[in-house]
């Protein structure tokens, strides 16, 4: 059957959403990943972040990435992109030249995990130097290390999205458009969380028109003013009808991966699922087409 060009908004989810007891054998990463498709998701961000556990995600030998890969392919889910949240933790802009060689090379260590696991997109955190005081270069080292990305990205086919964040750094997708324009390259592009556009208490028409042609994925989580996590989906302050209008609009069509963090709790996938329900009536109620979509 030919499938249309024009399918629809494609559905994942964040990999702390789900129950992730000790992933080390074939078993437990299949058990892991059959949850994706249980909750009705039709792909998952996995997450190389601050832990001692996910960082050594980077160092994985190609046996254990064919595993996950392989893994993938038997749940009949797709991995649609690494979460490299790690730059918080070792600062692209930090003062220490020790630390922003280390952000280089977990830069290239994230290209090369998103190759190797046949992830397309690599979520770059707007992060300068978190846990530091801010220094007058920090934001030119982050452009440095950005701009320098660009070819190792181009070589393997991987595409870096800047994730607007909380904190004070890059907040808005308009902020991460000056990294894209001044890169002027198809390997960097933004990856827009509609969350954090709330969380800023930022005009959300402002910030998606600015990512309008660029934005090469969306998350979605809600938020509060002061909480940009764990907020429950519809409890928060995004504006989903105003948001999802803003896409309708510009018949944006995408992955959209939804940002939960579950902590472990045993009904992690009805609650997954449940934000997904939440996601789809209003993608719906928007006129957004959705591919996959559980009836």
């Amino acid at each position: 059957m030919t499938e249309s060009l024009t399918d629809g908004v494609t559905l994942g989810i964040y990999e702390k959403a789900l129950i992730s007891n000790p992933l080390t054998t074939n078993d437990d990463w299949r058990r892991f990943l059959s949850q994706v498709p249980e909750a009705g998701f039709s792909f998952i961000d996995l997450s190389v972040d601050e832990t001692e556990e996910r960082m050594a995600r980077l160092g994985w030998d190609q046996s254990q990435r064919r595993m996950v890969r392989h893994c993938a392919e038997a749940e009949e889910t797709a991995i649609g992109g690494i979460c490299l949240s790690v730059h918080r933790r070792i600062g692209p802009g930090s003062a220490d030249p020790a630390m922003r060689q280390r952000a280089r090379e977990t830069m290239a260590e994230g290209l090369q995990l998103c190759h190797d696991l046949g992830a397309p997109v690599l979520q770059v955190a707007g992060y300068y130097c978190y846990y530091e005081k801010m220094n007058g270069h920090a934001e030119q080292w982050y452009t440095d290390l950005l701009l320098d990305a660009v070819p190792m990205a181009a070589r393997l086919g991987v595409v870096m999205g800047i994730e607007n964040v909380d904190g004070t750094d890059v907040t808005s997708i308009c902020k991460a458009m000056e990294f894209v324009r001044l890169a002027d390259t198809p390997y960097l592009q933004v990856y827009p969380d509609l969350g954090n556009i709330a969380e800023q208490q930022l005009d959300a028409a402002t910030e998606l028109e600015a990512g309008r042609g660029h934005m090469v994925a969306i998350h979605v989580k809600d938020v509060r003013p002061g909480e940009p996590r764990r907020v429950p989906m519809g409890e928060g302050t995004v504006d989903w009808d105003e948001s999802f209008a803003i896409l309708a609009e510009q018949t944006w069509r995408g992955r959209m991966m939804i940002e939960m963090w579950n902590d472990d709790a045993p009904d992690s996938n009805r609650r997954s699922a449940s934000a997904r329900t939440f996601i789809e009536d209003h993608l719906r109620a928007a006129g957004i087409p959705i591919r996959c979509a559980v009836v």
